[in-house]
């Protein structure tokens, strides 16, 4: 078997920096604009506590982030729809040629009726070129809130979003594997059924993994579990688990007490991180079971320092702390 050429690391490896993009315009800044900048702040400022942060900001909106962010941060102009690094920007690699940097197809999760994404589709391609990484192309709709890897050849995904017909129509299971398989250097696909309930929601990903399940290292899964039975997810974690390898060792984060906000039930999850060098940047939500989940995220990072960010806004808007960051790993030389 051919050894593939590139490789993306685990998030617990070292990064070089964390890339963001900062709420111009879109559904992310929203009309409590100040909000939306004040969350994106708080985030960007609890990563660079650990590692360079750098922003991708719309030209019209550098004023607004230099007021927000100081000097902190490093500022990159841009024109942005959105502010969803995960999703628009690159997904990092390594390999022989150093840094390597996978240019997904994005269309706004799957041509959703409200997204716009003519300008953040290029973004992915300007991150690359900044980092001065060789560029991956890849004609496969994807977003880097939809996959999570362990680093060591296995890879997360789930059916409603890499097989949704609004993304990668025509395709099936087999073309997707093969593409992961191309660009990450993964060799086992895991398939989860699907996301939380209220990722499906008008301005849900249909299904991001990132909220549901990641890997603090090979063999465990960090699991988002919800334990009310009258919540829509109870059911739905339940199956997630039993479409986990059965070896696996799965540690559970409890979804915090609060059930429901005006919208319906909502998918607050402590699963949605960023692991840094040598911290976690964490969603947290004024929730009881707040110090409950920083606990178990200390236990499955140790050495790692674990820092709360209160996500509600964030998850307001369709994500969490993951969905608007991206780790740019560090290449040895």
């Amino acid at each position: 078997m051919t050894r593939p050429q590139w490789r993306m690391p685990a998030e617990t490896d070292p990064h070089d920096c964390t890339w963001m993009a900062w709420p111009s315009s879109g559904y992310a800044l929203g009309e409590a604009a100040d909000d939306a900048r004040r969350a994106w702040a708080s985030v960007a400022l609890a990563v660079a506590e650990f590692e360079p942060v750098r922003m991708v900001v719309d030209p019209a909106a550098v004023p607004h982030a230099r007021k927000w962010l100081g000097s902190d941060v490093e500022l990159l102009e841009a024109p942005l729809d959105d502010a969803w690094m995960r999703d628009m920007g690159p997904t990092f690699v390594v390999g022989p040629q150093g840094l390597g940097a996978v240019d997904w197809v994005f269309n706004g999760w799957g041509q959703q009726s409200w997204a716009r994404w003519e300008k953040d589709a290029r973004i992915a391609r300007q991150v690359a070129e900044w980092a001065g990484a060789t560029l991956i192309d890849s004609a496969m709709v994807n977003e880097g809130g939809g996959i999570h890897v362990d680093g060591a050849g296995t890879v997360l995904v789930t059916e409603t979003v890499q097989l949704d017909p609004g993304r990668n129509p025509g395709w099936h299971s087999h073309d997707i594997e093969d593409e992961l398989r191309r660009t990450l250097g993964v060799r086992d696909v895991v398939w989860l059924p699907r996301g939380l309930t209220r990722d499906y929601g008008e301005f849900g990903t249909r299904g991001h993994v990132d909220i549901v399940a990641t890997m603090p290292s090979p063999g465990t899964v960090l699991l988002h579990v919800q334990p009310a039975p009258a919540h829509p997810d109870f059911e739905v974690t339940r199956a997630i688990r039993l479409a986990l390898p059965a070896q696996w060792r799965v540690v559970e984060l409890l979804a915090p007490e609060r059930l429901e906000d005006e919208d319906g039930p909502v998918d607050h999850s402590y699963v949605n991180h960023l692991v840094c060098n040598g911290g976690v940047v964490a969603c947290t939500f004024g929730d009881p079971r707040d110090a409950a989940a920083l606990e178990v995220l200390a236990s499955a990072y140790p050495g790692r320092k674990v820092v709360g960010v209160d996500a509600r806004v964030i998850f307001a808007r369709g994500g969490g702390i993951h969905c608007i960051t991206q780790q740019q790993p560090k290449v040895e030389p």
